[in-house]
């Protein structure tokens, strides 16, 4: 009788254990959420309850980033971010609590390993589609102007193919055929920088699915090597 009534307490202490383990955790958690929510609103502005233009500029002071940086952008997309140039407080806290980081020092410290993380294949092209779509600032919008297009190229893809970045953004901003870049062109350029030999071209075949806006750069790069 008294194994099993030691049993039964040695059960209950650690039932007891478990609880307590749990509800340290669930007050850290809530500490957490509760510092994330303050650093919110320290950048937010009072009227429009979210973070706008101005707070990100804060922002990017206290943590030594340039607004322009790509990694602002990196920010937004780990955020989920919706609306450019803006943060609410529900993609403040996913970003955020993501990232483990509840102070400036915190957030400053994530962002290597964040560009790591956006830098991997499985990230990178969620990551680069979502960058055309948050440049999306109208309502029913489906295109980029070809300005904001080569900004957005030479932010997001110029470190990894510099010499097609420069080629290609070279080419739209001669060209007159298109005033604006749908999503399926903007693909189609990622797709055309991690496929394609360049600057030979040797494995581009213009009878495949690419965007005609290609076949056109394509056709103008081997003009200027002949």
């Amino acid at each position: 009788m008294r194994r099993s009534v030691s049993r039964k307490t040695g059960q209950t202490n650690s039932t007891d254990a478990t609880d307590l383990f749990r509800s340290a955790s669930s007050k850290a958690s809530s500490k957490e959420m509760e510092r994330i929510d303050n650093l919110f609103y320290s950048y937010a502005n009072k009227s429009s309850g979210m973070i706008d233009p101005e707070g990100i500029e804060s922002l990017c002071s206290d943590i030594e980033v340039s607004h322009t940086d790509v990694r602002i952008l990196m920010l937004a997309w780990k955020m989920k971010a919706e609306k450019q140039g803006y943060f609410t407080l529900e993609e403040w806290r996913r970003g955020l609590k993501a990232l483990r980081a509840d102070t400036v020092n915190k957030l400053k410290k994530a962002l290597p390993d964040l560009e790591k993380e956006v830098k991997r294949p499985t990230n990178f092209q969620d990551f680069y589609a979502f960058a055309f779509r948050y440049c999306l600032t109208e309502e029913k919008q489906k295109s980029v102007d070809i300005e904001s297009v080569c900004e957005l190229l030479g932010l997001v893809l110029g470190s990894q193919y510099h010499a097609q970045v420069d080629y290609l953004i070279e080419y739209l901003k001669i060209q007159s055929d298109y005033k604006v870049i749908n999503m399926d062109q903007w693909m189609g350029f990622y797709r055309f920088c991690n496929e394609i030999s360049f600057p030979d071209f040797n494995n581009y075949d213009p009878n495949l699915a690419w965007p005609l806006v290609l076949d056109n750069f394509v056709e103008w790069m081997k003009a200027k090597q002949t």
